[in-house]
């Protein structure tokens, strides 16, 4: 705070006698008792991980809390305890992991307005095989955090499970660079380059920034600075400096909704299903992520927060975010929604633009009578698909008629062996 007060006032204020922050003491209150008892969970997790007592140095956590419509903070923990570690861990810079990847969806999803050598929608299908990626003169061979490969998954599904594979894929095919500057443009600091390795949040970022970045999830495509001062008073009752949220248009309100729409999924089918498990039951959205730390951001229409958990040494917590800092997430969310200003948060409305249709979840095309799993996908207008699943339809009708043939006539149809 002090270092933000500098920045808002001139040389000759410093002098100020009173500073109203953004801070909610209610909520301030629940993040650190979310933290503490998160972070109990953590140290069982870590002692059944190495069957013995956790190493000197125990693992850490920043939770930033904040309102994703103006940008004040209302709860902050840098840390366990001042003792245990004197550094504010919100201010910490560490890898994200996969809570950077919905910029990578979202610079696929920008397509449909801006264009592109092919145009990406949640229903475009990406192959989560094993693949290399060349970079100039270096080769970048990602894996899945479990080692397994499901085949062509939508977009959908490759965010809902954090496939890797596919998500640098879709960086690959949007180019890199689109990449970069949709991260920048909600905030993200310069540190972050083009490369194969940025899909899946290989540099580094704090737990504030990764809050403000996802405000233009949250706030249809609007970014916030996020602040923890309202006013700033001089001894005589002067304001010397009020606060005045300033958005700043960042992304599309249409990719917003749809990136919303699939980070919803996260909690519904995903890596993030624990946030429904323990409880936290309101419109919400989220993204687990796992670098050396653990990382969860997530949102109700009302709060944004963010959930950082690692070691100050940057040792490996081996714990991947949907164990570390999704419970804390949840706890949290759970303690603000009995308070009246958080309880009360609304589905996410779609704004003018958006369209639905039914589709085939294995094809990504539109659903025919035979398609096994259909279901409702959203799309920007004039990006829906048009031609019926030929996965269960042209292909099972012609499969069909070549038995049949095979029946009347007793050989082989043409082309069959």
């Amino acid at each position: 705070m002090n270092d933000e007060l500098q920045t808002k006032l001139a040389a000759n204020e410093k002098d100020t006698r009173y500073v109203y922050t953004t801070i909610d003491p209610d909520l301030q209150e629940a993040a650190q008792e979310a933290a503490r008892l998160g972070m109990q969970d953590v140290d069982q997790e870590l002692r059944k991980k190495r069957r013995e007592a956790i190493p000197e140095g125990q693992p850490q956590v920043a939770l930033i809390a904040l309102d994703p419509h103006t940008g004040e903070i209302k709860a902050l923990v840098g840390g366990r305890d001042y003792v245990g570690s004197q550094l504010n861990h919100v201010l910490a810079m560490r890898q994200p992991g996969s809570v950077f990847k919905p910029f990578v969806y979202a610079a696929g999803l920008k397509t449909a307005i801006e264009g592109g050598p092919e145009i990406f929608t949640p229903a475009s299908v990406l192959n989560d095989e094993p693949a290399s990626f060349f970079f100039g003169n270096q080769v970048y061979t990602p894996g899945n955090y479990h080692s397994d490969f499901s085949g062509e998954v939508t977009l959908r599904t490759a965010l809902a499970h954090s496939l890797n594979i596919p998500t640098v894929q879709l960086a690959q095919e949007v180019g890199y660079r689109r990449v970069v500057a949709m991260a920048r443009s909600a905030g993200l600091n310069d540190a972050i380059q083009p490369t194969p390795s940025v899909a899946l949040g290989a540099y580094e970022t704090t737990p504030l920034e990764i809050a403000g970045a996802y405000t233009v999830f949250a706030n249809r495509g609007m970014h916030v600075d996020p602040t923890t001062i309202a006013l700033v008073r001089a001894q005589d009752g002067t304001v010397l400096y009020q606060r005045r949220s300033e958005p700043r248009a960042a992304l599309d309100s249409r990719v917003a909704y749809l990136m919303v729409n699939l980070m919803q999924e996260v909690l519904r089918s995903g890596t993030g299903a624990g946030v429904r498990a323990r409880g936290f039951l309101l419109p919400a959205a989220g993204k687990t992520g796992t670098s050396r730390d653990g990382w969860f951001a997530g949102f109700t229409s009302e709060l944004l927060c963010v959930v950082w958990v690692g070691f100050d040494d940057n040792r490996d917590l081996s714990l991947e975010g949907a164990l570390s800092a999704l419970p804390i997430w949840a706890e949290f969310m759970k303690r603000a929604a009995q308070f009246r200003p958080y309880r009360d948060a609304k589905p996410f409305a779609a704004p003018p633009g958006v369209v639905s249709a039914e589709i085939c979840s294995d094809s990504g095309q539109l659903a025919g009578p035979d398609c096994p799993e259909p279901r409702l996908e959203v799309f920007i207008s004039g990006s829906q698909p048009e031609v019926e699943c030929e996965l269960h339809g042209v292909r099972a009708h012609r499969q069909s008629a070549d038995r049949m043939a095979e029946q009347l006539d007793g050989r082989p149809a043409a082309g069959r062996k």
